[in-house]
């Protein structure tokens, strides 16, 4: 099933999208929020399935053609919203760029941070930031979207309360994050708002992409018009989507809508490019040069797309433009 929410207020409204995300359907009383749908997942999931196959037979009443520009982000505010960096090759290359060692239990336990959770950006949003000397990059990943977790809950058990997942760019800011995690307390100022892509999705609706662990495919990522990576998310890190919930869960509930990501995709085949310009920098660094590839400047685009093995998208595309929030500033 495809879900998508329309602009409306601070939490959308909820619509059922067809599989080649042309036609629609509103919610209704089903669920009229993403938000209420996943509190009541039980009840809303069989209504929402019959509406997601009447529209795909084209028996739904009330369709119309969807416009994704009329779309917030699926979730547009979350009670949690916990990223990891679960992608190795993506921790090694940034830090050793640095001169910087590894966690010594790297391989044991999942970095993760909690971000910011009470505001998303839509898919085609301005990102608006207040100086473009700030080092603005974007990381691309697929987040996963769970119901009610309880604590304690294990690794294997915890794929179980997915109930979505969604495209993500954590927008991160490489000026500010260094000195940050050096005073030992953690990202703030260098993680602002991100973005999610237009389409949420079950984790039934990816068929084979999906393993129940891992969700496969090919992240594409074009900076300003080039492409800089493709990808393939469902390899190259020691730990899956139940890893980072179980993780995080030792200690507490997860209320529904909690967003979890699993970083920045990265493999270890450097070929295949990068999901992040600190990652491309990093690399550049490492092969005996100075960096060369600029971070974002004011009217530079990042655009971001995974694809299944027959190149059809699977939620949509990422593709925003990097503005200023100061008012009267060009």
């Amino acid at each position: 099933m495809k879900l998508a929410s329309l602009r409306s207020g601070r939490d959308g409204e909820l619509i059922v999208v067809s599989k080649d995300l042309r036609i629609a359907i509103k919610a209704g009383q089903t669920a009229p929020t993403m938000q209420d749908a996943l509190d009541n997942w039980d009840a809303a999931y069989p209504a929402l399935e019959h509406m997601h196959r009447m529209l795909n037979q084209g028996d739904a009443q009330g369709a119309f053609a969807l416009d994704l520009n009329t779309l917030a982000a699926p979730l547009p505010r979350s009670y949690q919203y916990l990223d990891g960096a679960a992608y190795v090759s993506h921790i090694q290359r940034n830090r050793a760029a640095r001169g910087e060692a590894l966690p010594k239990d790297l391989l044991q336990k999942p970095l993760v941070y909690q971000g910011i959770s009470h505001g998303f950006m839509s898919w085609n949003e301005d990102v608006r930031l207040p100086n473009e000397e700030l080092g603005i990059d974007f990381e691309a990943e697929i987040a996963a979207v769970t119901g009610d977790v309880p604590m304690g809950v294990s690794p294997e058990d915890a794929t179980k309360y997915i109930r979505l997942f969604v495209l993500l760019n954590d927008i991160s800011l490489r000026s500010l994050i260094p000195p940050e995690l050096k005073r030992t307390f953690g990202f703030l100022t260098g993680k602002p708002a991100s973005s999610m892509g237009p389409i949420a999705v079950t984790p039934d609706e990816l068929g084979d992409l999906w393993n129940g662990r891992l969700v496969s495919g090919t992240m594409q990522c074009w900076v300003r018009g080039e492409s800089v990576g493709k990808i393939e998310t469902g390899i190259d890190t020691p730990f899956h989507y139940g890893d980072l919930i179980a993780h995080v869960a030792q200690t507490r509930n997860f209320e529904p809508g909690t967003i979890v990501g699993l970083g920045t995709v990265s493999n270890e085949d450097e070929s295949v490019g990068c999901a992040c310009i600190g990652e491309v920098r990093a690399l550049e660094t490492l092969k005996g040069g100075r960096p060369t590839t600029p971070f974002f400047r004011f009217g530079d685009h990042i655009k971001i797309e995974h694809v299944d093995r027959n190149g059809n998208s699977v939620f949509g595309c990422i593709d925003q433009k990097f503005v200023t929030s100061v008012a009267g500033a060009r």
